[in-house]
């Protein structure tokens, strides 16, 4: 089952570190894990999407990091209100001939071109994971020569009024 915690942190020298030791040694596998700075200066945000098989592991997980030392919060926010997003560059093999087909294919997922080299393009996307997704299977017929995904960031969303 996937799970999305989002965790603030003090952003200290081995704390990313012993943040995915722990769920190591829990055996939890992590699909994948972004961190970077928040709007307060030394504190960092790490979004990690961890597949867990009961709600109650997961539990143990979001117990276990909270008494960690420099983790200020962690919250699971998978069935909470959220926003996520991921950032995809794929470079595809794409002949002069083939590019205009190319480019009415992505621009449904609101893909750019960022490169254009004499035999491929780069395109890039933000989305969810399920776009991101659909995205690339629908340039695979294409020929994938490199894929780079960020991974999932996000957070939960502000409610209403505040």
């Amino acid at each position: 089952m996937r799970r999305i915690l989002t965790a603030k942190v003090l952003n200290t020298a081995g704390v990313l570190n012993r943040f995915t030791g722990m769920l190591s040694r829990r055996q939890t596998n992590i699909e994948s894990i972004s961190v970077g700075p928040t709007e307060v200066e030394h504190i960092s945000r790490i979004t990690i999407v961890i597949d867990v098989n009961t709600l109650n592991e997961v539990e143990i997980v979001v117990k276990q990091l909270n008494r960690m030392v420099d983790v200020l919060r962690v919250r699971d926010i998978t069935d909470l209100p959220h926003l996520e997003r991921e950032v995809v560059l794929i470079r595809i093999h794409a002949p002069a001939k083939l590019r205009s087909e190319i480019f009415t294919i992505i621009q449904p997922f609101r893909a750019s071109v960022i490169d254009v080299a004499e035999k491929t393009i780069t395109i890039q996307s933000t989305g969810t994971t399920q776009k991101i997704e659909a995205l690339i299977r629908s340039v695979h017929p294409y020929g994938i020569k490199k894929l780079a995904r960020t991974g999932v960031t996000g957070f939960t969303r502000e409610k209403e009024g505040k």
